[in-house]
């Protein structure tokens, strides 16, 4: 099924983050996010700061949503997001989701 289509899971915790092959075979579904320090990571940048904060106000309500958050810092218009399930401190089916419903935003 479609990341898009899925829905993220509440996650506790005392589940084993994704494997390398099962990372590998999501980062083929989603659009120009790359691993940093274990995490889903993607740059976006914008023409101006009012764009900037319009994507980030409809990030919130798909994370709201969706029970799953992002870190993210902005820069004006350029905003660093950073994706992981917090309670296994590694990558879950969940965050490939949320990344994949954020990159629908753009389209």
């Amino acid at each position: 099924m479609e990341l898009t289509k899925k829905r993220c899971l509440p996650c506790e915790g005392g589940v084993l983050p994704l494997d390398d092959k099962k990372v590998e075979e999501f980062l083929n579904q989603i659009s120009e996010w790359s691993l940093k320090n274990g995490h889903l990571y993607k740059e976006f940048r914008f023409k101006s700061f009012k764009e900037t904060m319009a994507f980030l106000n409809k990030v919130a309500n798909i994370s709201e949503n969706e029970g799953h958050h992002p870190d993210f810092c902005v820069h004006f218009r350029l905003v660093e997001m950073e994706i992981w399930t917090h309670a296994i401190d590694g990558l879950s089916e969940n965050d490939f989701i949320l990344a994949a419903k954020i990159d629908k935003l753009l389209k």
